[in-house]
């Protein structure tokens, strides 16, 4: 099997404990979810348990099964951080329990938005009490995003309402968008177990981009390098799966110490790895006290679990049912993205505090006047400016670059070319020298009209070129192997003439370049003579001048290619040009 296309929908049971959930979902799938030897000997939900079926229609659904216990809570987290929609159970016999409104907050807190309500063990109440039941789940879950959800009864022992349930998980679907693929896969671990004769196998829901075997990815936290042996999911093995598939994936070349649950499997160039998030928070109303900075708080993010430092940003407060911003400071650095969500929990009272969305992964201000939001402009602004690229790994989002590969605000780019412009003028005739300026300098100065670059200097196209016949040029051509000291000329006219390569600056001597040529070609005339060398004394001799000129000029020569030595005598280099006659000008 090549590949396998989109079009899973990942659907995540909640509710109460003992209200049905791994029932209902052995009943659509005929897979126990629960696997777990304890889970089956206790008949109740520990850890997530995992299943799939083919809707009537031909849509396949992914089922992660996740506890109702409150002591199983941080479980039930690390399966619901990925879902697409949620398949809540509520009991007739028992109604809306403590339990229910957890998960229904913790659900909300997510963000996710597309549901059905099951009305489980139908059958062990008569009509009254599941209208009364009915009308409890009404009632709680008015306000939320299950508001306008189907509500199905049913019985997974008598397999009472299973085919309603069906078609109102096909229309679920059918609401329900499925995963983007933006090419940054991202697989939060939720199993890590070996396989005999397999090695170690990792499972968890992909987001993100496609994964292929033989993919190399990295664990975060750690960096260690992980390969993709073989893929599976839903039972089958493919080459290459899309993002939005529960799967399992053989990897060679990690420790199974590297693996578990919480750790993320990511391409090491793509993402930024982070100890430090601001983030809006959303606090329960039924919280009973504010939070600020002295709680003992866990973060529910992905698959995993970590305690983490709270800071308010603004106020030091957020009360229950307000919104606020805070700053998060994590024990290890993990691959997080703007518009990641998470949960919050006390883990010192035990309780949901709330969530929210990372809006920054990399905060740039000081906590005591970051002011945070979801808007790209705030992040460039910010930044000031940011390579594309960082910030794709920061935002998602591929930005387009104003220069280059650089992002900036407008009035960024527009005060780098105006500042151009004033150090092209103040540099006046000579031209600004353009080694001297940085990346983003040397990027804009392409952009700009009216500006001429020539040998590595720029000036203004309608400025007169005060270089060209300059002068000195021909005062020292006039004396080509004994050049007179040159005086009445600024340094800087020296070295674009340098530059333009007129002039050359020879061991504190400078010639025409017309000079050099010469020489060249006269010594070319002796070697073609004398191929096995000449002496310094020879050349001397041959261009009619003193040591003080000959070695300076002889130096030049024997760096530029030219010539090269051998002991006392200097032979033919690879730049030597061609003489026939033996003798130059």
């Amino acid at each position: 099997m090549a590949g396998h296309a989109g079009g899973v929908h990942i659907v995540g049971t909640a509710g109460h404990v003992d209200h049905g959930k791994s029932t209902l979902v052995r009943a659509l799938t005929g897979t126990d979810p629960d696997r777990l030897a304890e889970e089956k000997a206790r008949g109740l939900t520990i850890d997530l348990g995992f299943a799939f079926c083919t809707l009537p229609s031909g849509r396949q659904v992914s089922f992660v099964d996740v506890p109702g216990h409150i002591r199983f809570v941080k479980n039930m987290l690390a399966g619901v951080g990925a879902v697409d929609a949620s398949l809540f159970v509520v009991a007739a016999p028992e109604g809306w329990k403590p339990q229910s409104a957890e998960h229904l907050a913790i659900l909300d807190l997510l963000g996710i938005s597309h549901g059905v309500v099951v009305l489980s063990q139908i059958g062990l109440v008569d009509d009254e009490l599941a209208e009364l039941a009915r009308l409890d789940v009404a009632e709680h879950v008015e306000g939320t995003f299950l508001e306008h959800a189907p509500v199905v009864a049913t019985d997974a022992i008598d397999g009472t309402g299973l085919d309603e349930l069906q078609g109102a998980l096909d229309d679920l679907c059918a609401a329900t968008p499925t995963a983007a693929d933006r090419d940054r896969p991202r697989l939060w671990i939720d199993r890590s177990f070996a396989a005999t004769g397999a090695g170690r196998i990792v499972t968890g829901t992909l987001a993100g981009g496609s994964v292929a075997a033989g993919d190399e990815l990295l664990t975060a936290p750690g960096g260690h390098p992980a390969r993709v042996r073989a893929i599976q999911t839903q039972g089958a093995a493919v080459e290459r799966i899309g993002p939005g598939h529960r799967v399992a994936l053989n990897l060679t070349g990690v420790d199974a110490d590297d693996l578990g649950r919480g750790i993320a499997l990511v391409r090491g160039d793509q993402w930024h790895h982070t100890r430090s998030i601001d983030v809006d928070l959303t606090v329960l109303s039924t919280l009973g006290s504010d939070v600020t900075r002295r709680g003992a708080y866990a973060l529910y993010l992905g698959s995993g679990e970590w305690p983490v430092r709270l800071r308010v940003l603004g106020p030091e407060r957020i009360g229950p049912g307000q919104t606020g911003y805070a700053r998060l400071h994590l024990p290890v650095a993990l691959p997080l993205v703007m518009g990641d969500r998470f949960v919050l929990r006390d883990f010192g009272r035990g309780q949901t505090v709330g969530g929210g969305t990372v809006l920054d992964p990399d905060p740039q201000l000081r906590a005591s006047v970051a002011k945070p939001d979801a808007r790209l402009e705030r992040m460039i602004a910010e930044r000031g400016w940011v390579e594309a690229a960082q910030l794709e790994r920061l935002t998602g989002e591929r930005s387009e670059p104003v220069l280059g590969d650089w992002v900036a605000p407008p009035e960024l780019a527009e005060a780098l070319v105006d500042d151009l412009r004033d150090q092209i003028e103040r540099a006046g005739p000579l031209g600004l020298d353009l080694a001297a300026l940085d990346e983003r300098q040397r990027l804009a100065m392409d952009t700009l009209d009216g500006v001429v670059i020539e040998t590595g200097r720029a000036r203004r196209a309608d400025a007169a070129d005060v270089l060209a016949d300059h002068p000195v040029i021909a005062e020292l051509a006039a004396s080509p192997f004994s050049p007179p000291a040159v005086s009445g000329v600024t340094q800087r006219e020296l070295l674009a003439l340098q530059a333009r390569g007129d002039l050359v600056h020879a061991d504190g001597i400078w010639f025409a370049a017309s000079a050099v040529e010469a020489a060249a070609v006269r010594i070319a005339g002796l070697l073609g003579a004398q191929p096995d060398g000449v002496t310094v004394a020879e050349i001397r001799e041959e261009l009619g001048t003193t040591r003080k000129y000959a070695l300076p000029l002889v130096g030049h020569l024997d760096r530029t290619g030219v010539t090269r030595r051998r002991g006392d005598l200097r032979i033919a280099g690879p730049r030597l040009p061609a003489v026939s006659d033996g003798r130059g000008p």
